[in-house]
């Protein structure tokens, strides 16, 4: 009789024991948006999510957050926010701003217990951010001389507009921002660097078509190209660009880029029209390095200028390389495609024939033009070779295809296509904080 009431309490107590274990795992504690959402939004969505950025809607508190909860819960359930397009199986990247399976869970029970505010006293401080920049206050800001004038209709070429620096001494930029004046009609902007050694620096303003030519001549005389081209200087010019999604230029410390005293920048600027007459004055910020400079990082594109596109083709493949001329390191990757795009690959192939995948993007989005940083810069051996592959869909199963009919070939405006593998990367023998030669040379 005492065994069978020991065993019959045994068995009680394990039921209670089991039941609480269970109610424990079905009926967590309540999340709520002050104690367990906010510092996720902060973290990972606010830097877009706030007032005057490019993010659709705002997401500072619990009132403006509220609203769009069960949105929220769908986009971050299915990973399409935040916005990243790498295989999470190729490479590390340090601005990878993927939610963990937790921060996921964690919103997905926030939402499905009501979306409860929770106790104020439980929310993080609010995050500072400077008004109108993502990198921080700038230490310059340079913007276009003078307003463009975007028309209501018609394909505009590209614009291309000199803006002095007015620096009397080399200056080296570690963080630097393009910031479009008006985001409806600004579909891209490239920022280059002219050196006074390129055959002096042009009037500020509009460059014209005949002046953009007689730049061009001066620098293929030189053994130069482009408009702001200056190789021949260890650099090559481009300091930055935007296009939606792009980020900053965000250089490691020791690394920059050179803008020389006496240089000019050149905005090239793409408009397109939407019905309405507008206008544009787009600035760029400055951030200059803090600590002695090692490395000036250089930025290079695998090219596949020659491609053409069959009309109705679903996966038209396109390669392109670059060549390593000396042992270098690759600090970011940042492919580009038009709106046939569909997935784009860079694959380093070593001095002894072995590769290595750095980067697969297998679902490209027009719309996200992301520069991936790696975590690690990668070693570049001298006669390395980085290759890229891209794939297009120019059929009718791609809705954002402007003409499945047509063949495409490459081209500047949008219903055009480009193919290009851009890389940064850095030279292992160059070190600027020892006695540099007078004539330095890549």
């Amino acid at each position: 009789m005492k065994r069978s009431i020991t065993l019959t309490f045994s068995l009680l107590v394990a039921i209670a024991m089991l039941a609480i274990d269970r109610a424990s795992t079905v009926a967590p504690a309540a999340a709520t948006y002050a104690k367990d959402v906010a510092p996720i939004i902060q973290k990972n969505c606010m830097t877009c999510h706030r007032p005057g950025e490019i993010a659709p809607m705002s997401l500072t508190n619990y009132k403006e957050t509220r609203p769009w909860a069960k949105a929220i819960r769908e986009v971050v359930a299915t990973r399409k926010m935040p916005p990243w397009f790498a295989d999470p199986k190729v490479g590390e990247f340090s601005n990878d701003c993927r939610l963990s399976d937790q921060e996921i869970q964690t919103i997905t029970a926030w939402v499905d217990g009501g979306a409860k505010e929770g106790d104020p006293k439980d929310l993080p401080p609010a995050p500072q951010f400077p008004e109108g920049w993502t990198i921080g206050k700038p230490d310059v800001v340079l913007s276009m001389l003078e307003e463009f004038k975007v028309p209501a209709t018609g394909v505009i070429p590209y614009k291309f507009f000199v803006v002095p620096t007015n620096f009397t001494e080399d200056k080296y930029v570690q963080f630097a921002e393009i910031r479009q004046g008006n985001r409806q009609n600004v579909h891209h902007v490239i920022v280059d660097v002219r050196y006074p050694e390129q055959g002096g620096i042009p009037p500020a303003g509009e460059l014209t078509p005949e002046r953009r030519e007689a730049l061009r001549q001066q620098g293929a005389q030189s053994g130069q190209s482009g408009e702001a081209s200056a190789r021949a200087t260890d650099s090559d010019g481009r300091l930055v660009g935007w296009a939606p999604g792009e980020a900053p230029l965000i250089l490691r410390a020791g690394h920059s880029k050179l803008i020389k005293k006496g240089s000019a920048l050149i905005f090239q600027v793409h408009y397109t029209t939407n019905g309405v007459p507008a206008s544009d004055r787009t600035s760029i910020g400055l951030i200059f390095s803090k600590v002695p400079v090692e490395k000036r990082v250089i930025t290079a594109g695998a090219v596949g200028r020659n491609l053409e596109i069959p009309a109705g083709a679903t996966n038209h493949e396109v390669t392109s390389s670059f060549t390593f001329k000396d042992d270098s390191h690759i600090d970011s990757l940042h492919p580009h495609m038009h709106q046939r795009g569909k997935d784009f690959s860079y694959r380093l192939v070593y001095p002894d024939g072995t590769s290595k995948v750095l980067l697969s993007v297998p679902r490209w989005d027009f719309n996200w033009q992301m520069t991936y940083f790696f975590k690690d810069h990668v070693p570049a051996p001298k006669g390395s070779r980085l290759e890229c592959v891209a794939h297009y869909d120019n059929s009718v199963n791609n809705k954002f295809n402007p003409d499945p009919t047509t063949v495409v070939r490459w081209g500047p405006q949008t219903w055009e296509e480009m193919m290009i593998g851009y890389l940064d990367y850095t030279l292992d023998k160059q070190d600027l904080r020892k006695p540099q030669p007078q004539a330095a040379s890549r």
